[in-house]
């Protein structure tokens, strides 16, 4: 408590991403292949064989990869919220089960809706027009494929609707289930090890 009953406040310390004089210091071995730039609402990746890579979008699916049968999958809430501080989220879909009002309000998030025909298309041209570069997709179904092709990362995920075939032959990772393609970016060097060439 402060003077006369009032509550203090305390300013709240400013984390500024470390520098990279200091991290190629004590980090060798891995600053060469990983940076991870925090609260600059980016993933800075160096993977060798493909160019850096700075992520700074992250696209989804909905229905199939972050809910079934029109509900969320239990903890997806938590698991994109974690990522909020280091990526721009955007989801996309096409709102199967009519239920895409609700989770917009459950994840705090406004969707972005397809219109029925082309889906596919208008998927790939959102990424487009988010830049190629910077963007990771991530989806299951045959609306999917072109979005994964069009980003500069794709990520199949298998789910209970199964994933389709061209989606997976558009994928640069497959992923067993979204929990694992999410926390690929909590842990970033596993996209490092597997993108590596």
């Amino acid at each position: 408590m402060g003077v006369g009953g009032e509550r203090s406040t305390l300013p709240t310390p400013k984390c500024d991403p470390l520098p990279r004089r200091f991290l190629e210091t004590q980090f060798p071995n891995t600053i060469s292949q990983m940076i991870i730039l925090y609260n600059t609402g980016m993933i800075e990746l160096n993977i060798p064989g493909r160019s850096t890579i700075q992520i700074e979008h992250l696209v989804c699916d909905v229905n199939g990869t972050l809910a079934i049968d029109g509900q969320l999958h239990d903890g997806i809430k938590r698991s994109l919220s974690i990522l909020r501080d280091r990526l721009r989220l955007h989801l996309l879909t096409a709102d199967t089960h009519g239920q895409q009002e609700i989770i917009d309000q459950l994840l705090g998030i406004e969707s972005v809706r397809v219109r029925k025909g082309n889906e596919a298309h208008q998927k790939e041209s959102y990424v487009d027009n988010l830049g190629r570069e910077g963007v990771v997709a991530v989806g299951q179904g045959a609306n999917d494929a072109l979005m994964l092709k069009a980003a500069e990362i794709g990520i199949g995920i298998f789910s209970a609707e199964g994933i389709a075939t061209e989606t997976l032959l558009a994928s640069d990772i497959i992923m067993p289930d979204i929990f694992s393609a999410l926390e690929l970016f909590e842990r970033p060097l596993r996209l490092v090890a597997t993108l590596r060439k």
